[in-house]
């Protein structure tokens, strides 16, 4: 989820919360800001490294930590074994997982956010989180029954 013009950038979030700001901090800050793929610690290396050679893998997960325990980027963990990072979203979103592309799409239904809260309703309380994953095949591949189903790899 990357910023818009006119947003705080992530890098002015993380100076106003008390962060010492070094060149790769920025440099790791710029590329989960620009990302709208949810990329994980490898993925975000490989793209802060094509920028400063000199930012290591200990560099990015340090400093991924440090955002993530600082409530700026936000972790999840979509079944495929990796952690993987979005900065925090200014409103709230869902996420359905293409297995087999590993694609994420992120999407806001209000008809599931009425539902939620009525759920928790019912049940006796007042829902204050949640986190809704979808995990899907495309169409086609339910279809043919060939590839569907079950767990990414």
């Amino acid at each position: 989820m990357s910023a818009e013009e006119g947003d705080v950038s992530l890098e002015e979030t993380c100076i106003a919360k008390g962060m010492r700001m070094t060149d790769q901090r920025r440099v790791i800050a710029r590329v989960i800001e620009n990302a709208d793929d949810h990329p994980d610690v490898e993925e975000l290396y490989r793209r802060a490294s094509a920028v400063d050679p000199r930012i290591s893998i200990s560099t990015v997960y340090r400093t991924v930590k440090l955002f993530e325990d600082a409530g700026i980027i936000e972790r999840h963990d979509f079944r495929d074994g990796r952690s993987r990072y979005e900065t925090m979203p200014e409103e709230h979103h869902d996420h359905l997982i293409d297995l087999r592309s590993g694609a994420v799409i992120e999407f806001r239904d209000e008809e599931i956010e009425r539902l939620q809260e009525a759920i928790a309703e019912r049940l006796g309380y007042r829902l204050v989180d949640h986190r809704l994953e979808l995990y899907a095949v495309p169409i086609d591949a339910a279809k043919d029954g060939r590839r569907g189903g079950g767990s990414a790899a």
